[in-house]
């Protein structure tokens, strides 16, 4: 796909944390396409370098980072490779994330049940495995006073969900988070680096599937009360996430700063009467 050149992303560096999730490697995907190198970061090797492949194949470069994005000391050395290999990076896409089941309440219980150690858990990957990689990979950003930081937030943060506590709370982080840091930047390095995060309404992963769909696929009774409260009447596809991405990427969104896009078919517009 050619991009118009405002939208371009030829000759930047991103780098993507979650890189080989479901959504993820569709955002890396689409970084490729418009033209930027990209390094995909996560914890498997393997599936961080199946996804190179497919970025490779798509005509530009790639290269697997393989890291904890709650571990700082794991953070450092892959940043050092990317220096190494593709220098300073343009683009961070914060997309690492997801959601554990002990920090959900269920139906027939009480938050008295909630796993401590399992929201300790969410927290940190969602909320913590945002700020270590900006702290990291953000830090080469500020020395030369130009980077593009993008999170990814959840609509379980601006319309808190039933049973997943742990989960919109850590987002509801993650959005004020990227207002501050959207100022903090921007006032601190110039108007060169900028802030803002994708909001996706209900997309199906390997996380929520089990939640949203029975076993043969047709929708559960979670699932069907939200596509009935979905305007569009569906489930996000992974690569309607692209566009919006691509647009905070680019030149196109040069005075976009602490914003939270929604990309939700609706879901955050609708009363539901």
């Amino acid at each position: 796909m050619k991009y118009p050149p405002l939208f371009s992303l030829e000759g930047k560096t991103a780098v993507i944390t979650g890189g080989s999730g479901v959504l993820g490697r569709i955002m890396a995907l689409a970084m490729a396409e418009a033209g930027a190198r990209v390094a995909v970061l996560g914890r498997s090797k393997e599936k961080l370098q199946a996804v190179v492949k497919e970025i490779e194949e798509a005509g530009s470069e790639g290269l697997a980072l393989a890291a904890d994005v709650t571990e700082t000391t794991q953070l450092k050395e892959v940043h050092a490779q990317l220096l190494q290999v593709f220098g300073t990076p343009d683009i961070l896409v914060n997309a690492a994330g997801g959601n554990i089941s002990g920090a959900t309440i269920g139906p027939n219980q009480s938050i008295l049940e909630l796993s401590e150690a399992d929201l300790r858990k969410v927290v940190e990957l969602n909320y913590i495995g945002t700020v270590l990689p900006t702290q990291v990979f953000g830090q080469s950003m500020m020395k030369r006073k130009k980077g593009n930081i993008i999170n990814i937030s959840s609509l379980a943060a601006q319309r808190p969900l039933t049973r997943v506590m742990g989960y919109a709370s850590s987002k509801a982080a993650i959005d004020n988070y990227t207002k501050w840091l959207a100022v903090e930047l921007a006032q601190k390095y110039g108007e060169e680096m900028r802030v803002n995060a994708i909001a996706p309404g209900f997309f199906l992963t390997e996380q929520n599937r089990t939640l949203l769909t029975e076993e043969d696929g047709s929708l559960s009774a979670r699932g069907k009360q939200i596509i009935d409260h979905t305007p569009f009447g569906r489930f996000g596809n992974p690569e309607d996430l692209s566009g919006t991405l691509i647009w905070l990427c680019s030149d196109a969104s040069r005075f976009v700063t602490g914003t939270i896009i929604p990309v939700d078919g609706g879901f955050n517009a609708y009363s539901g009467v």
